[in-house]
């Protein structure tokens, strides 16, 4: 998989790195009690630590947020995933149990404070993805929302349109019991110096490893 960076993200978010897993795994089924049980101290562990005027300033959410309103978006109107993910686990709100990867994946969140693109790698179209700024008018149907205004967003793209957004990802390219194979997209627009980048990667490859069989492991980092 080729990975390309838009100049105009790159100007936007200066501290930016990205993480671009392809991993193989075994079975993608219902979240096991151990897992959801780490999430669940995730979340205690989270209610502890941070009021909730706090959690916008978490390194990872506070890059975020700063290259959503470079770039023109209002990070309060748009949250980036992984601040929504906090907040709701601070306000002491159930999360919604759904499937492996996806759930391993709200976990590393919960923990960095970064946005995660997970994908169907045998969904995504061409061999390249491409990091840049949504559009005016551009189309995007979010998992769970329906059409998305995408403008001035970062957006990962394959060959036929967008994928993903530190907002939310895109039904086309979501993950299902029949993945198989993964594309990750660990956002990194401010490094969190407890999770360095290679932390969180060996975190995805421990987690992935433990409840999904994990089969390869390849990473892109730029």
């Amino acid at each position: 998989m080729n990975v390309v960076i838009d100049p105009i993200v790159r100007q936007a978010a200066p501290e930016l790195k990205e993480s671009v897993i392809i991993a193989e795994i075994e079975s993608n089924g219902p979240t096991s009690d151990a897992l959801w049980q780490r999430i669940m101290d995730a979340c205690d562990n989270m209610r502890s630590l941070y009021p909730m005027e706090q959690i916008r300033h978490r390194p990872a959410i506070a890059g975020t947020r700063d290259a959503y309103k470079t770039l023109g978006k209002e990070p309060n109107r748009y949250r980036p995933s992984a601040e929504a993910l906090c907040r709701r686990a601070v306000k002491g709100l159930d999360l919604y149990r759904t499937l492996t990867v996806i759930d391993l994946i709200n976990l590393v969140s919960l923990l960095t404070g970064h946005s995660i693109g997970g994908f169907d790698a045998d969904k995504v179209e061409g061999d390249t993805i491409t990091l840049g700024a949504g559009a005016h008018g551009e189309p995007y149907e979010a998992i769970g929302r329906g059409e998305l205004n995408i403008e001035h967003l970062p957006v990962w793209r394959d060959s036929i349109g967008g994928i993903g957004t530190p907002t939310s990802d895109n039904e086309r390219t979501k993950l299902s019991e029949n993945t198989r194979r993964l594309l990750l997209t660990v956002n990194l627009y401010r490094e969190n110096p407890d999770y360095p980048q290679e932390a969180v990667e060996e975190m995805f490859r421990d987690l992935l490893a433990e409840f999904a069989g994990l089969k390869s492991f390849n990473v892109t980092r730029l």
